[in-house]
């Protein structure tokens, strides 16, 4: 978790200094990160303008650069004669990329790889079963280009997890539809850290491993041969047992959703 750099508690004129010259973007990181972790709550001020001067050094058009980007993700709303408060959670903007990086830079707890794959679980079958329907040779040469590298990584983590996102990759590509394209280029920071977490397993059991790939290849299979409703099935099969992977490697079997 990021150093907080102002204490977001009662009196937080008396901010603890830092270091001098930070840029807009790296002030707003740190405050976002404090408003995502909960050290800022829902309704807490942020800092005034002198305040965030004493802390950082910096001038008042850098200060309102930082209010414009959190602003702008739907993270603080300032209003006259209130000052600038923290937003509730409901208005932040949970795919904007900024948000996405600094909410998997806090670390994968429960809800957050949870809630990851409920939203996975809307929307992947359905793009695998887009996939069957509209794939073509050549997304097919890509998709088993992804499978062998999974098959042939042996313990290595990060070819693994490399050729895992490869293949959802490969996936997407195929439905030839730009919109799960955007969607899927919101969501791939934390999804690669997702992911890079439930293969992690494989370097402890080949098995799952071994299952793992196979089990992909059950998607290929049915994308392969058009059926669209094997491909969405086998989809959902894989992204409920990456969820189960990841329990196993936190050692915690809480980490479920509807199976």
């Amino acid at each position: 978790m990021p150093t907080k750099i102002i204490e977001p508690k009662a009196g937080a004129g008396r901010a603890r200094r830092t270091e001098r010259g930070k840029s807009h973007l790296e002030i707003a990181a740190a405050l976002g990160s404090e408003i995502l972790s909960g050290a800022r709550a829902p309704g807490s001020r942020l800092p005034s303008a002198e305040e965030m001067y004493q802390a950082f050094g910096v001038s008042r058009l850098v200060v309102r650069e930082v209010m414009r980007t959190l602003a702008a993700k739907g993270m603080i709303v300032s209003k006259a004669r209130v000052g600038t408060k923290v937003s509730d959670p409901t208005h932040w903007n949970w795919l904007d990329p900024q948000v996405l990086e600094w909410r998997s830079k806090l670390g994968l707890d429960q809800a957050f790889m949870t809630q990851l794959t409920q939203v996975r679980l809307a929307l992947e079958p359905a793009t695998a079963s887009l996939a069957a329907e509209n794939r073509t040779e050549h997304d097919l040469v890509t998709l088993r280009a992804a499978i062998k590298g999974m098959y042939v990584s042996g313990d290595d983590h990060q070819m693994f997890s490399k050729a895992d996102r490869n293949f959802h990759d490969a996936v997407i590509a195929a439905t030839h539809n730009p919109f799960f394209r955007a969607f899927n280029s919101a969501t791939e920071l934390a999804l690669l850290r997702f992911l890079g977490v439930s293969s992690f397993s494989v370097k402890v059991n080949e098995r799952m491993h071994i299952r793992s790939a196979a089990q992909h290849e059950k998607i290929l299979e049915a994308i392969a041969a058009r059926d669209s409703r094997s491909a969405a099935k086998a989809m959902t099969r894989v992204i409920k047992d990456g969820l189960k992977y990841a329990a196993d490697v936190f050692g915690n079997t809480s980490l479920d959703v509807n199976t």
